[in-house]
């Protein structure tokens, strides 16, 4: 079931998102040469704890994971796509991280991820997240009241083709509310004008996943968490929770 968000309820989803904000910039702020993947996300952890929010990530187990989550910020590095787990690794010069986060405040829940480099850049490491950026903004413009679910699918799939980038099948974003996953699920490709309609107060996470090789096949790794394109090639991953409003789309997980 879908639920459409009060005005307030998108106010109290704001609030978390800022604390998501908050928990990814501590953490790329940490990240640097020879940081651990666990220092990073003992940074957002103290933001959290300090906002007096939760994880919705910590403790999480869906029925793919073997495990349940154990921690609060999913790391994934170089080749892994999302849903990384913090480790000792030690990140080394020209690595390219996502991170993304969740925090729970008030019954409420705020999700956003993001991509960046340590380091030196490769040029071709800064085009993929600099392509993956387009398209979650191709993707927040076409949520729009009036249009449909397909508009944000279209939006994001566009940018994927044009720049030659993979999408892993099976994986897009979510509804968003007091629970992190919630209905409808959001495809990072579709067809515009179809799916599900987009009203004021629909809330979602959009999240566009680009897998530089061009395929869209990943594999899981070891932790039977970790997904790893197939090829070996880098990945990136950024999001933003984003409330469909009569004045346009309104991102809930801004500083």
């Amino acid at each position: 079931m879908v639920e459409i968000k009060t005005d307030a309820a998108m106010d109290a989803m704001r609030e978390a998102g800022r604390v998501v904000a908050h928990a990814l910039a501590a953490a790329r702020e940490a990240a640097g040469i020879g940081v651990s993947l666990r220092e990073l996300d003992e940074a957002a952890r103290a933001v959290l704890a300090e906002a007096g929010a939760d994880s919705p990530f910590l403790g999480y187990r869906p029925s793919f994971a073997p495990t349940p989550f154990p921690a609060v910020l999913c790391v994934s590095v170089n080749d892994a796509v999302v849903h990384g787990v913090p480790t000792d690794y030690r990140l080394r010069d020209g690595d390219l991280v996502s991170l993304d986060c969740g925090a729970r405040l008030d019954g409420w829940t705020g999700d956003a991820a993001v991509s960046f480099i340590v380091g030196t850049p490769r040029p071709a490491d800064r085009e993929l997240i600099d392509a993956t950026g387009r398209a979650l903004a191709a993707g927040i413009a076409a949520a729009q009241a009036g249009g449909r679910l397909g508009d944000i699918s279209h939006a994001v799939d566009t940018v994927a083709r044009q720049a030659g980038c993979g999408m892993p099948a099976d994986f897009g974003g979510h509804g968003i509310g007091r629970s992190m996953h919630e209905d409808p699920h959001v495809p990072n490709r579709g067809r515009p004008g179809r799916g599900f309609p987009l009203r004021h107060g629909l809330v979602l996470a959009i999240e566009p996943m680009f897998m530089a090789g061009g395929r869209n096949a990943y594999r899981t790794g070891a932790d039977g968490w970790t997904l790893l394109t197939t090829d070996g090639s880098r990945a990136a991953h950024v999001e933003h929770t984003v409330a469909v409003t009569e004045q346009g789309p309104r991102i809930l997980t801004l500083p």
